[in-house]
């Protein structure tokens, strides 16, 4: 039987200070455990989308296209009235 693999350990201001590395790492498949005072409090472990129980179907473009009926362009670009847009364009910049 083989021995047991010695995780690396990690002290928590460090996993604080390097948090984005960390999670690289276990992102590439590396178990790292987490300790406060030298004795271990967390393991950080990789994650598979079919351990996190989420199985999402591959992104098709267009997808529900036409899903809401054929609504108009009107619907969703009224023009603003005309303060309005002034106010957008900083022409009132003087009111606060």
């Amino acid at each position: 039987m083989n021995a047991p693999t010695k995780l690396p350990y990690v002290n928590v201001h460090d996993a604080k200070t390097n948090f984005s590395r960390l999670l690289e790492r276990a992102q590439r498949g590396e178990e790292i455990v987490i300790a406060k005072a030298g004795k271990p409090v967390a393991k950080l472990v990789p994650i598979t989308v079919e351990a996190s129980g989420q199985h999402l179907p591959p992104r098709q473009p267009g997808r529900y296209k036409g899903l809401l009926g054929d609504i108009p362009d009107s619907v969703w670009f009224d023009p603003l009235p005309d303060d309005e847009l002034e106010a957008w364009e900083g022409k009132y910049s003087n009111i606060i």
